[in-house]
């Protein structure tokens, strides 16, 4: 698996690889579908998309907030079979990396209850008691980068 991370904006092709596996990872397993949500504030975000080869088996997308130097990261998803291999560790890391170049000083997330191990162990706290967000409990979390 030779991965490579890069930005994808919301009117090249490969959006729509990258809207899939959001689809199919974030929202059909709850009962969801992207279909039904307002997806205007994708044009705001960056987009980072991770591909082996031609094909994206991972995204994570970079929000704006009302504070200019703090993102918020949403959306990231690993394709099923890419899981456990590092994958969503590298678009995280490249993610800060960039928001660093930006003069971005923080991150902001809603993670799943199951996400909490995977963003703690990239020094992610919690900052929030648990609540309930797409019918599921998450947490916010945070880091300075």
């Amino acid at each position: 698996m030779d991965i490579h991370i890069k930005q994808v904006n919301v009117d090249d092709t490969d959006y729509w690889q990258v809207y899939d596996l959001r689809e199919e990872v974030l929202r059909k397993p709850i009962g969801l579908s992207l279909k039904d949500e307002d997806m205007s504030g994708d044009r705001l975000d960056i987009i980072l998309a991770a591909y082996d080869g031609e094909k994206v088996v991972g995204c994570l997308m970079l929000h704006p907030t009302e504070q200019k130097d703090v993102r918020k990261l949403r959306q990231m998803a690993v394709a099923p079979e890419c899981q456990g291999k590092k994958i969503g560790q590298q678009l995280v890391l490249a993610a800060e990396a960039l928001l660093k170049k930006q003069d971005v000083n923080k991150i902001v997330l809603h993670a799943r209850q199951t996400a909490i191990g995977f963003y703690e162990k990239l020094g992610y706290k919690i900052t929030s008691c648990i609540f309930t967000e797409v019918n599921i409990p998450h947490v916010v979390m945070e880091k300075m980068i």
